[in-house]
């Protein structure tokens, strides 16, 4: 996707945080809670990530098909 320009994150990172921000919210509540990522390929190299904890937030990321995905 595009740049932020307020910050200059990238639609990735503002993904990343918010995966984490999620987490983090989770961790510290002291009841139940539930957290899910979907992914899906969309047309034109885009993935859309979706977090749901509470509230859902959606992401369209541009992919790289050039460069391998690994875990490590």
């Amino acid at each position: 996707m595009q740049q932020d320009n307020h910050s200059g994150t990238s639609e990735l990172e503002r993904a990343k945080r918010q995966l984490l921000q999620s987490f983090d919210f989770l961790y510290e509540f002291s009841g139940f809670g539930h957290l899910e990522v979907d992914m899906k390929i969309l047309k034109r190299g885009q993935k859309e990530v979706l977090i749901r904890c509470g509230r859902e937030y959606r992401f369209v990321l541009d992919t790289n098909d050039g460069e391998a995905s690994a875990v490590k």
